[in-house]
């Protein structure tokens, strides 16, 4: 199975969890829970506002603001690229990162649309006293359709609970993307190769949907 089959779940996942914390009680939530339930508020105010999930800087924006703060994108991008991470250099990893980032808030930015007809709900959390490594386990649910699984896994670094991979119906975001980005330094001979192709496609989208 791969995550093409849910388009539109890995950002609902990122953001959909906020969405269902706002409806629990601060008393039930558990400390990485409760890590981004500050950000709920934002999303359910700007889901108001139809213009916001057609206008793509509006959503960047809003993401660099409400989500990366619980998402640690420099764990996600190291693990993205496993072993080619660590022999990058410093620039390739900060460009990587950048257009990175920019490449998911474009591909899922489209599932803020469908966001009236889900909800989410926790499952039980396998967590003791000390542990900095926790899974967050969640379903989304969608009138019609059978519950579709998404864990959370999450580290406690610097008085933080931060998001560094999701995991959807058994398939890894970031285990997902090192196979796709692996294949593509293979077919392209270099890491700065595939960094140029994301950030010529990056530029090519959002000039497209300015002019749409």
């Amino acid at each position: 199975m791969r995550m093409k089959q849910y388009p539109g779940v890995f950002l609902f996942a990122v953001l959909g969890v906020f969405l269902a914390i706002s409806s629990a009680k601060a008393a039930d939530l558990s400390a990485p829970q409760m890590a981004i339930q500050n950000a709920s508020n934002k999303l359910k105010d700007r889901l108001q506002d139809p213009s916001f999930t057609q206008d793509f800087e509006k959503i960047t924006v809003f993401v660099e603001d409400a989500i990366y703060p619980h998402v640690d994108f420099n764990r996600i991008s190291a693990l993205v690229l496993g072993k080619l991470w660590r022999k990058a250099s410093s620039e390739e990893k900060k460009e990587f990162k950048k257009e990175f980032q920019t490449l998911l808030v474009r591909t899922y930015s489209r599932a803020f649309v469908e966001f009236k007809d889900w909800s989410v709900r926790f499952l039980p959390l396998n967590m003791e006293s000390g542990d900095r490594k926790v899974i967050v386990k969640t379903e989304i649910l969608q009138p019609g359709i059978q519950p579709i699984a998404v864990d959370y896994r999450m580290l406690h670094m610097k008085g933080q609970w931060k998001v560094y991979d999701i995991i959807i119906e058994g398939v890894s975001l970031v285990t997902n993307y090192r196979t796709s980005f692996k294949n593509e330094v293979k077919r392209s001979g270099s890491l700065q190769a595939v960094i140029d192709r994301l950030v010529k496609r990056n530029v090519e989208a959002l000039a497209s949907k300015e002019t749409s």
